[in-house]
């Protein structure tokens, strides 16, 4: 298992290699992070500097860096500016319009139920490292957004991120008063809640078990005003072929379904090998040509769920257990086995390396 820390290092991208473990994504993702870095009355072109990124890479949108690069960004923006929501605000750009050829076959979806789905079918087109689900429940649908990439950091902004964005979505749909059940944030409750409040205009539950936002299933069969049926065919066909041709290696895959069903039921690997229509046993030996097993993944997408409740949480360690449908002491001799630590020893380090790495205080008061 990866037992890494959770250190931040210079941004290469000339040395960032795409493996199944560490994705690749455009730049042009960053798109938003300058504007962001500029209202709160920094200068991008430093911040950046001093994060490890050049900020004239952002005038290639087309190359790439890794979903970690990404990620490990955002989070030292956020150090280097005291913004203890920049997540947020890196989110609050985002919508639709950012989304490319993804964003506008959702536009142009006849309904907001084939939109979303639309979107779960394509997302990783956008974005890899992350997956993103709808799940009807009780005639409430939940609209959810995973990280399944190992050893991601920073995910307390890139929750955040991604749930302002699925708000932003919902807006482009539903119009710009749209307001969600609520949302819910895989982070601890922050000292200033209120730029949450003012943005989301919803309840927010911090300390959950996903980063979601829930509104009435019913919600999904309202019509799109800006539809045409013909772009959406086209775009429909366009998505499909490039779908055909999507380079995606088979353990990222895997992981990608692994994660985002892994708080179900659903998690044998008979279950999960049928998605794929195909036997465990085939499954297997697919993910043993990369030097994996199904019960590797498994431990790694476990290990990287609970690495961020312990992380981004106040949750104590038995409920991170409970999240994992772990017993205490179960829960404990994995966590040994996955880190080389216990779970509270483990948290207890991580906490003081970020205290003795943090140069300043994070602002309460933000923007």
């Amino acid at each position: 298992m990866d037992t890494r820390t959770d250190r931040f290092a210079p941004l290469r991208l000339e040395t960032a290699p795409a493996t199944a473990r560490d994705p690749m994504i455009r730049v042009g993702a960053l798109a938003a992070v300058p504007g962001v870095i500029r209202g709160l009355g920094e200068d991008p072109a430093r911040v950046l500097a001093e994060a490890g990124f050049d900020i004239a890479s952002l005038d290639r949108p087309n190359d790439q860096i890794t979903f970690s690069q990404r990620s490990r960004l955002i989070a030292r923006c956020a150090e280097i500016t005291g913004c203890p929501h920049f997540g947020l605000l890196v989110g609050q750009q985002g919508g639709l319009h950012s989304l490319g050829l993804v964003g506008l076959l959702v536009r142009h979806s006849p309904d907001v139920g084939i939109a979303l789905h639309s979107l779960v079918r394509f997302f990783h087109h956008h974005l890899r490292g992350a997956s993103i689900d709808l799940i009807i429940k009780n005639q409430l649908a939940v609209f959810d957004y995973t990280i399944y990439q190992p050893g991601t950091v920073g995910t307390d902004h890139v929750g955040a991120a991604a749930m302002a964005g699925a708000v932003n979505i919902m807006r482009g749909l539903c119009g710009t008063q749209w307001t969600p059940n609520e949302v819910m944030l895989a982070h601890r409750r922050p000292a200033n809640v209120e730029p949450y409040r003012q943005f989301f205009r919803a309840p927010i539950l911090f300390d959950a078990e996903q980063n979601a936002i829930t509104f009435p299933a019913a919600l999904l069969r309202q019509g799109v005003a800006a539809s045409e049926p013909e772009v959406h065919r086209l775009l429909i066909d366009r998505m499909q072929a490039i779908d055909a041709q999507f380079d995606d290696e088979f353990p990222e895959r895997v992981r990608r379904v692994l994660r985002t069903v892994l708080l179900t039921d659903r998690t044998g690997s008979d279950d999960i090998a049928a998605l794929f229509s195909m036997t465990s046993r085939t499954m297997n030996r697919r993910l043993s040509t990369y030097g994996l097993s199904f019960r590797n993944l498994v431990d790694e997408g476990r290990y990287e769920i609970a690495r961020q409740a312990l992380i981004d949480t106040d949750m104590s360690v038995s409920q991170v257990a409970a999240l994992l449908d772990y017993d205490a002491s179960s829960f404990v001799r994995a966590f040994q086995r996955w880190s080389g630590k216990s779970p509270s020893q483990w948290r207890i380090e991580l906490q003081a390396r970020k205290e003795r790495a943090a140069p300043t205080g994070m602002k309460d008061d933000g923007a």
